[in-house]
């Protein structure tokens, strides 16, 4: 079995991968093909079907597995493969979390870091506000991705974002003393739970209708509240800054936060959010990058190619 991560140029493979994403195109001669994404749990790759033919288009779907023969090439100092036939498997043999990709990071070291960071909170009324949180999505938490597509995209992505977050809080909160701590990690504890509710699932994730119409930030907010309510705390400074933190965590009105920052643990929140999202994102693209070469424009990075050291 080869993995996509050791494709290399000239290679002529034949390996079971699941579609990812597919789209169709036409040529301009007129003829269909298909653009795949398709991957194992290693790595991903772009993929052309020229040709295709109308019944072979109709039974490709993305999330399903098929047994791809493929040539790998490299077009403009990218791999990409060729696919040279399609192969149906049974579906019920296979399990589609096999072909997911995964957070680098063990779980139960994930659990270690999340656990530290809720120890080192003090305050009482915080400390009750996240266990009734936690409590209610403690499988779901180390499970789903973080998003669908930009960033920490993987089973386990939420986690390890919380979790890389957590360590750049503690650094943050060992060099600025006034940092309210507990407020810090608590917020980055929480601040993108609702998308347990907003994704459908941790492997091929889409958006649900309630994520559609509502988003993480507004589920997040609400749930909040109901835990506030049944605790008792709803008119206290901890669940209104708490909520605020969440309100606030996208930092600007045109990315989705319907308020800005207006505490110091809210606005630090909003930079280790985009920091531990962007390495993530440019990381991803240095893997697909040689030393000595620039990345492809990256989009949410202001489509900016960057260029990857010696």
């Amino acid at each position: 079995m080869t993995k996509v991560k050791d494709f290399e140029e000239g290679m002529h493979v034949t390996e079971k991968l699941m579609v990812s994403s597919l789209t169709t195109g036409v040529t301009n001669a007129g003829a269909p093909y298909l653009n795949l994404t398709i991957q194992d749990n290693s790595k991903s790759i772009e993929a052309k079907l020229w040709d295709v033919k109308p019944e072979l288009q109709k039974s490709l779907q993305a999330g399903k597995v098929y047994e791809f023969d493929l040539e790998i090439h490299k077009y403009k100092n990218v791999l990409q493969a060729k696919i040279l036939k399609v192969m149906q498997v049974i579906q019920s043999e296979i399990d589609p979390g096999e072909f997911a990709f995964r957070s680098p990071v063990p779980v139960e070291e994930l659990k270690n870091t999340v656990q530290i960071a809720l120890n080192g909170i003090e305050n009482p009324n915080i400390i009750k506000i996240l266990n009734a949180v936690l409590s209610e999505y403690q499988n779901e938490f180390y499970a789903y991705p973080a998003a669908s597509k930009i960033h920490h995209n993987f089973i386990g992505g939420l986690a390890t974002h919380t979790a890389g977050m957590l360590k750049l809080a503690g650094a943050i909160c060992d060099i600025y003393p006034n940092v309210n701590k507990d407020y810090l990690y608590a917020g980055v504890i929480i601040h993108d739970i609702g998308k347990i509710t907003e994704l459908s699932s941790p492997v091929l994730t889409e958006y649900t209708t309630e994520g559609k119409l509502l988003g993480h930030i507004s589920i997040m907010d609400a749930k909040l509240y109901e835990v506030g309510k049944k605790l008792g705390l709803e008119d206290s400074e901890e669940i209104l800054l708490l909520r605020h933190m969440v309100l606030a965590h996208h930092g600007e009105y045109e990315f989705g936060s319907p308020v800005k920052p207006m505490t110091l643990e809210a606005l630090i929140l909003t930079y280790i959010d985009n920091i531990d999202a962007k390495v993530n994102i440019l990381s991803k693209a240095y893997e697909e990058t040689e030393s000595g070469e620039f990345t492809q424009k990256i989009f949410s990075l202001d489509n900016t190619a960057f260029y990857k050291t010696k």
